[in-house]
């Protein structure tokens, strides 16, 4: 295997388990709790895109409560109380089950290992202390010190910029296709996690990988 210089993750949805938040509260939500959060996470990130192409920035924060309003409109309202739990939710959001034991083989093997995300500072910071993993990741980046978000390539580039690595030297692991293309556009080894199956697409901006879960990271190949 490649000797990589760092090991970049994305988070919301490669660590962190964007649906975790309304699973809590299924019963609170109801019968269309899934439908909600499906429609919080698209809105959320057609969000980020429009607003950057737009340049009309606000912070990740504030379009995943704007997308949670959408959402929630579409299923025919929620309380003040429940939209209040869903948002705390979504600062400690569940890690999924194979972060902890990847990002700690990682370090074990001497690898950097970083987050690149939407996400701000506050809500990193949040969900890194929540799921146990301060002393595994070295950085954590937020593109809001750029005020645009993924897929622009001054987002990527804030991974050279913080970990004094070129872009050739990094593993740059998300679950988003969108990501992974934009990621190999800039110049990453880009692994796409497709734990849910999901058809390819952006056949001309393929991954170096694709696996089902972060233990492949650090499983040996054939």
């Amino acid at each position: 295997m490649k000797h990589y210089s760092a090991y970049v993750f994305d988070a919301y949805g490669t660590l962190f388990d964007v649906h975790s938040a309304a699973a809590r509260h299924r019963a609170e939500i109801g019968e269309q709790a899934d439908r909600l959060s499906e429609i919080w996470r698209a809105k959320q990130l057609e969000y980020t895109w429009t607003r950057t192409m737009m340049g009309a920035y606000r912070d990740f924060a504030e379009l995943t409560a704007m997308a949670l309003d959408f959402a929630a409109a579409r299923c025919g309202g929620i309380s003040s109380n429940l939209r209040e739990k869903l948002l705390q939710s979504y600062q400690t959001l569940d890690a999924f089950a194979d972060v902890k034991p990847t990002l700690a083989a990682l370090k074990k093997a001497g690898a950097k290992t970083a987050i690149l995300s939407n996400g701000t500072p506050a809500m990193l910071a949040s969900a890194i202390r929540s799921a146990g993993v301060q002393d595994l990741i070295d950085a954590a980046i937020s593109v809001d010190e750029i005020s645009a978000f993924k897929t622009v390539p001054a987002a990527y580039a804030l991974v050279e910029k913080h970990l004094d690595v070129a872009a050739g030297m990094v593993s740059f692991q998300s679950s988003n296709r969108w990501d992974v293309a934009a990621g190999s556009k800039f110049g990453f080894d880009a692994v796409w996690i497709n734990r849910t199956g999901q058809p390819d697409e952006y056949a001309d901006l393929r991954p170096v990988r694709t696996l089902d879960g972060l233990t492949g990271l650090i499983a040996p190949t054939a």
